[in-house]
């Protein structure tokens, strides 16, 4: 009988092994390896574009591109890290290519809303996922792009400024001001959250 350990580890080869088989086919440019590529992560790769783009159409049309890059950059991949990381900084990249094009990235002077928001730090809070994530849509272009980057894709400031064009203090400052508009964001929510359990108890 196998131990737990050894049919983890006959999970992890046989995914790499159908993750390796997948980019040989997709170098062939083969339609059925095309089409598996995009059913398994169109979906996580849609939800990324639309924190970028902030609408979900156009983030549709952001990752239609993203995935034809992919199938013509497939060349590019080295086999260095995940597969899935790799897809993910071009579908990244691809965004910031649209915000650029609409002249919507950030620069120093853009996003001003929050220059008087209190320091909050954010603290772990009862949300859901997709309340979150819709806080995080709310935020400034700027603010939204830099929080991306740095808290969800991992990016360090020095890199985030390299993409976007500004400098390293730019992109610490936005994420800055990012996470106060987030902590406010969060505390209007808890308030209201309260005063409806508290109606709602008063109801009964």
């Amino acid at each position: 009988m196998k131990s737990k350990s050894n049919v983890r580890m006959s999970r992890i080869l046989s995914l790499f092994s159908q993750e390796a088989q997948l980019v040989r086919a997709l170098r062939k440019q083969d339609p059925k390896a095309q089409r598996q590529l995009y059913e398994k992560y169109s979906t996580r790769m849609l939800g990324l574009c639309c924190r970028y783009a902030g609408d979900a159409m156009i983030a549709e049309d952001i990752m239609v591109e993203g995935f034809m890059r992919v199938f013509t950059k497939i060349d590019q991949y080295n086999e260095e890290g995940s597969f899935e990381g790799w897809v993910r900084r071009i579908m990244v990249n691809e965004a910031l290519g649209y915000l650029r094009r609409q002249k919507r990235i950030l620069e120093d002077t853009i996003c001003i809303e929050a220059e008087n928001i209190p320091d909050y730090n954010l603290a772990d809070q009862d949300l859901n996922a997709d309340e979150l994530l819709r806080m995080i849509g709310g935020l400034p272009i700027g603010y939204r792009t830099v929080f991306n980057l740095y808290a969800i894709e991992g990016f360090s400031h020095l890199e985030i400024a390299s993409m976007l064009g500004v400098s390293e203090s730019t992109s610490k400052s936005q994420l800055h001001r990012a996470r106060a508009m987030l902590q406010k964001m969060v505390s209007e929510w808890e308030d209201e959250f309260k005063k409806k359990v508290n109606y709602e108890k008063a109801s009964y």
